[in-house]
């Protein structure tokens, strides 16, 4: 169905860039993989684009017939994004100046910008180092100027900042207002304490006499935490997995012998506490940045402790009361029982009506029960979050000499998120975290993470409910302990890599319509990807007009 598209008046610039076309050498493919990227695969794909992230437009224009109307996207609907956690932390001026270049929501096609969303880190361990003393406002450990000072080409020894990645998020905030970017706040309540759970909950909430009658019970020490500590698993194993950590390991050893109403039973005041700052930390968010981020990630990788507590603690069809049981056994110690569903519930009071509420997952083999679960007892959520990471380099080699698995596999995309539509009630998708890392540093290399992630692009994007896809470290060597050093668009030094010329030519150039039409009866009819556009043409007065309009 066509839409009459309403006429704004636009007094802004429009640049001139045009992107060129980039090549993708796809020679470094095994023919095994090429196989399964066929060309009817490529074409349906196509198929699917057209249909889903397109429209019709027929615009009311003043002016004779026939005459010449130029039409330019501005902008788009759909969310390309990225995280910005190592704002101005690369280490030079120049670095920090190119990397705040690429988010640009008013006009994703300027010739040095690549997304329209960024995700702002909000880790409550690092941004609550002591308890009610947050780190909202920027401290001199967060200026550029600390971060030249402290640069050094190791990228160790930058993770051992406590900041590193993990920037105060006023001023990241009062930057992308004056970008137009969609600001996504990532995340609100999460179980891990490595990451996220602040250590001082248990190290100064709860009475020794409690640690030792858990001790007792159990013959297990759970470690005390300094924050200081760098956060993160250590390295990947010989068979691709993290090893787990010293905390981890305690409380799997706890619940293995005690179920959680026993453990909460003898650490009353610690349930009590991480029930109390959970609690708190949604309220103060929502009154902190409530009116400012758009959109959040409310609950984030919950569904592994759904399948092991709340799945069993929910009558079917029963609506849980808010920490309707005490705490959870969690994939990383205690948490809250029911947390996805206490949040999500809180989030929904206190947030402002149009925020979007994420719930953001890893774990697709316990996600679409949960997704399904939740809305079934009433959970009020906007948007499924789904993350898919290529972590490990061996995985990316495997993927180009034809061992496609579900993350990159197009039928199989297309199968799950078809699932995951179903479960989800057909709410919008956001492909919240991606990480395609190249299977080594050489340029074969970097062609072949563009080439995985120019064929993952395109069949994400051709996916009916997606709303957005958010890739991870932007900048190589600019991860998290355990995350790959070769997963970036940049080199260190900030050179853009195969990957980030294929990005922008998929961005800028495929996915963007800019042609000219001609007025009949007053109107000029065309079709394109959804989003803003600049429409100009000369009026009977010999005057150029210009005006934006939506397509949506």
């Amino acid at each position: 169905m066509k839409q009459i598209m309403s006429l704004v008046c636009v007094l802004a610039s429009v640049s001139a860039f045009s992107a060129a076309e980039f090549k993708l050498d796809r020679s470094v493919m095994s023919p095994a993989y090429e196989k399964v990227w066929n060309a009817d695969v490529q074409k349906r794909i196509d198929a699917d684009i057209e249909k889903y992230r397109k429209a019709d437009a027929v615009v009311s224009i003043a002016a004779p017939a026939g005459t010449e109307v130029k039409i330019e996207q501005m902008s788009h609907q759909f969310f390309f994004g990225a995280h910005i956690f190592n704002f101005n932390q690369l280490g030079k001026p120049e670095w920090n100046e190119l990397y705040k270049q690429l988010y640009n929501g008013v006009n994703i096609f300027e010739k040095d910008a690549l997304f329209n969303s960024a995700t702002v880190a909000f880790y409550w361990r690092t941004l609550e180092q002591y308890p009610y003393a947050n780190r909202f406002e920027e401290k001199y450990e967060d200026t550029e100027e600390y971060w030249c000072k402290a640069y050094t080409e190791s990228p160790t020894e930058m993770m051992k900042k406590h900041h590193w990645r993990r920037p105060a998020p006023d001023p990241i905030v009062s930057f992308l207002k004056t970008t137009g970017c969609r600001i996504h706040g990532h995340p609100i309540v999460w179980g891990n304490p490595e990451w996220h759970v602040p250590s001082w909950i248990w190290d100064d909430f709860t009475p020794e006499s409690e640690k030792s009658a858990l001790e007792q019970a159990t013959g297990v020490k759970v470690p005390r935490w300094n924050w200081r500590k760098p956060m993160g698993c250590k390295d990947f194993d010989r068979e691709g997995g993290l090893r787990p950590t010293t905390w981890y390991t305690a409380w799997r050893k706890i619940f293995a012998q005690l179920d959680e109403k026993t453990v909460a039973s003898l650490v009353p005041s610690y349930v009590k506490a991480l029930n109390d700052f959970t609690t708190r930390r949604v309220e103060l968010l929502a009154a902190r940045y409530g009116s400012r981020v758009d959109s959040w990630d409310v609950v984030n990788e919950s569904a592994s402790d759904w399948g092991k507590g709340a799945k069993r603690q929910w009558p079917a069809g029963e609506t849980p009361a808010v920490n309707k049981m005490p705490i959870t056994a969690s994939e990383y110690g205690p948490m809250p029982a029911n947390y996805a569903f206490d949040a999500l519930t809180a989030a929904r009071r206190l947030m402002r009506k149009d925020a979007l509420l994420n719930i953001n997952e890893w774990n697709m083999d316990e996600f679409p029960g949960q997704i399904a679960d939740l809305a079934a007892h009433g959970a009020n959520f906007d948007v499924v979050g789904v993350q898919m990471h290529l972590f490990n380099p061996i995985e990316s080699r495997r993927i180009q000499e034809g061992e496609i698995d579900l993350k990159v596999h197009p039928q199989k995309i297309q199968d799950f998120f078809a699932k995951i539509t179903k479960v989800g009630g057909g709410r919008p998708i956001h492909l919240s975290e991606i990480t395609i890392t190249a299977p080594g540093r050489t340029a074969t290399d970097e062609m072949v993470q563009a080439v995985i992630m120019h064929d993952a692009y395109r069949t994400w994007f051709a996916v009916e409910k997606m709303n957005g896809i958010t890739w991870w470290n932007v900048v190589d060597d600019c991860g998290a302990p355990g995350e790959p050093s070769m997963s970036g668009l940049f080199t260190r030094d900030m050179k853009p890599k195969a990957v980030y010329f294929a990005m922008k030519d998929l961005i800028q150039r495929e996915w963007r319509t800019t042609l000219n039409a001609k007025v009949q009866n007053g109107q000029v009819a065309f079709r394109g990807f959804k989003g803003y556009y600049r429409l100009t043409w000369k009026g009977a007065d010999g005057e150029e007009k210009s005006c934006l309009v939506e397509v949506r």
